[in-house]
């Protein structure tokens, strides 16, 4: 519990920007992750799929329900692969630091990289800027920034709290989740390797812990793609 962040520095002259290795390491591995996926599941298609295939085609169905169930499939069709890859992404994030966590001297090396409030809030930031672009792009700068001031003129701040607020919570979510997760999981190793009457007595809440954490991540990462889709359907459609 008692374990750093392995940071790295760089000093531009006029400004200094800092890394969490970590981080950067495990958002590669879940990207690679999901690309072998993609690729295991793509690279032999037939009419009738099995296997990784059928895996595959479950997620893509699941994603294109999801998106039907916000806005028409001719306007939401566009942002399939961005739901795809969205759940996908973030499902492997969070499932990452489950099965165990590495630590090197007091560095901790391996964890769920959506256990980090900089990337949960940086792919709020992300969904917040594609959803005022595909805005402007699918219905005009005029009509779309009209949005802002309807019913009336006065709501105009309030929409604009409205989305911080919309981005401050979907990032958040996400990471408080996730975070709270591993840091009882965490709690339950120690008490495990604390002797042989700790072990006994936190061997089934880890395991149930685990269970339930799997569980947790598969549904933030619908709830963080729902909520991405909900968003840009009120961007793109002209009835919400």
């Amino acid at each position: 519990m008692n374990h750093e962040a392995p940071l790295k520095t760089f000093d531009l002259g006029f400004t200094t920007i800092t890394f969490n290795l970590s981080t950067v390491l495990m958002l590669l591995v879940a990207a690679i992750i999901v690309f072998l996926i993609a690729f295991i599941s793509t690279r032999n298609l037939k009419l009738k799929p099995t296997g990784m295939q059928n895996f595959m085609e479950w997620i893509m169905d699941f994603v294109k329900n999801i998106i039907k169930s916000n806005m028409d499939w001719k306007t939401g069709g566009r942002f399939h692969i961005l739901g795809i890859t969205l759940i996908m992404f973030i499902a492997i994030s969070n499932l990452l630091g489950l099965p165990f966590s590495i630590a090197y001297g007091h560095d901790l090396w391996w964890k769920s990289p959506t256990a980090d409030p900089t990337v949960t809030m940086t792919l709020a930031a992300m969904i917040l800027v594609l959803t005022q672009y595909y805005g402007v792009k699918m219905r005009g700068t005029g009509n779309y920034v009209g949005t802002f001031f309807k019913p009336m003129s006065f709501m105009f701040p309030l929409k604009l709290v409205e989305e911080f607020a919309n981005t401050l919570t979907l990032g958040l979510r996400l990471y408080g989740n996730i975070y709270a997760g591993e840091i009882l999981l965490g709690l339950l190793a120690g008490l495990a390797t604390s002797g042989a009457v700790g072990f006994i007595g936190a061997i089934v809440p880890m395991m149930a812990w685990q269970g339930f954490s799997i569980f947790i991540g598969f549904i933030q990462a619908f709830i963080f793609t729902m909520l991405t889709m909900v968003y840009m359907a009120h961007k793109v459609s002209d009835d919400h």
